[in-house]
C-alpha cells in the first residue's frame, strides 16, 4: 500500500496496519526533514506529487519488491506540503518472515520511491530555495540480492 498524505505522519500507528501471524521480521524506514543538506541550513521544505502517477508508480514498485524478497507486506507514506525540521516525510515498512529480506525490501523500496515516483522537493534555505527538484540522483545504493 503507498499513501501521500497531508497530515504529520508522527500521529499514526504504522505497526498496526500490519497483521499476519507468519511474520517475524517488521522493519522500518523513516525519513526526516533536516536542518541542512548540501552545505546550506534548512528552514524548512515542501513536497509536492502528481498523486495519481505517484500512487501507480509506487503500487509498481511495492509489487517488486514482493516478487524480488520474500516478504508478506510492504506500506509506504510520503508527506505533502508544507514540512518543518524533525517531521517525518517519508515511512516504508515491511514484514517477513525473516530479517534479512525485510530489510533488503525495505531499502529497495525507499531508494525506488525516491528514483521513481513523481514528487518533487523545494527547499527553503537562510538564503533563499532550491527551486522545485525530483529527487533521481539521491538512491544511488546499489542492493545486493
Amino acid at each position: 500500500m503507498f499513501e501521500l498524505s497531508q497530515k504529520p505522519l508522527e500521529a499514526i500507528d504504522f505497526k498496526s496496519q500490519f497483521s499476519n501471524p507468519q511474520a517475524g521480521a517488521y522493519v522500518t524506514f523513516e525519513g526526516w526533514v533536516r536542518n541542512h543538506n548540501e552545505g546550506k541550513d534548512v528552514l524548512s521544505l515542501d513536497y509536492q506529487s502528481y498523486e495519481s502517477m505517484a500512487q501507480k508508480e509506487a503500487q509498481k514498485i511495492i509489487e517488486e519488491a514482493k516478487s524480488k524478497f520474500e516478504i508478506y507486506d510492504v506500506h509506504c507514506m510520503h508527506r505533502v506540503g508544507q514540512l518543518q525540521i524533525g517531521d517525518m516525510a517519508v515511512f516504508v515498512g515491511v514484514i517477513s518472515a525473516h530479517r534479512q529480506a525485510a530489510f533488503l525490501a525495505c531499502q529497495y523500496t525507499i531508494d525506488q520511491i525516491k528514483a521513481r515516483v513523481p514528487i518533487w522537493k523545494k527547499e527553503y534555505y537562510t538564503d533563499g530555495d532550491s527551486g522545485w527538484v525530483h529527487c533521481e540522483h539521491c538512491s544511488k545504493v546499489k542492493i545486493s540480492e
